[in-house]
């Protein structure tokens, strides 16, 4: 008898190590996309560039990225500024070098599952020191069937271009 109950004791343990562990382990929810940005050619400072995450009503979520790693100059993407100094974001590991005229950079920016085709947009902000400030450069849906599309910019950004990550 003892023997049996060491056995189930055992398989018990083994069942419950597994159960503990299992719960630990996490499976990729979300959805990883390359985003290009192409900025136009201008005169001036490289361009700092914030993508964020908007709700449906047109509020901030989050910040994805940020392109220009001087935080003395976040002030000047002046709506960003108000969501971001106030919520505590930490963006210091999202953020990256400034972008200047006639360049691209690529970058990565991950979403949940739930936030595509709910209505959601990626917003991409631009200011060039001592230049013209656009709150909303270009603007893509988070929509499954339009979100590879090439959106254009209003400002310094010539357009965006995103493909999934694979």
């Amino acid at each position: 008898m003892k023997r049996l109950t060491y056995k189930f004791a055992s398989i018990g343990a083994l069942a419950l190590i597994f159960l503990i562990s299992s719960s630990f382990v996490k499976t990729p929810s979300s959805v990883s996309f390359k985003c290009m940005i192409q900025m136009i050619n201008y005169t001036g400072e490289k361009a700092y560039v914030v993508v964020s995450l908007i709700d449906p009503d047109g509020n901030y979520v989050k910040t994805l990225y940020v392109q220009g790693d001087d935080d003395e100059w976040f002030p000047d993407l002046k709506n960003w500024w108000k969501f971001s100094d106030g919520s505590n974001e930490n963006i210091d590991g999202i953020t990256g070098a400034t972008i200047g005229n006639g360049e691209r950079n690529i970058i990565s920016l991950a979403f949940e599952p739930s936030e595509i085709d709910s209505g959601h947009t990626i917003r991409f902000e631009s200011a060039v020191e001592n230049q013209e400030y656009y709150t909303v450069d270009a603007e893509i849906a988070l929509n499954s069937a339009t979100i590879k599309n090439k959106v254009d910019g209003k400002g310094y950004i010539r357009y965006i271009r995103m493909v999934p990550n694979k």
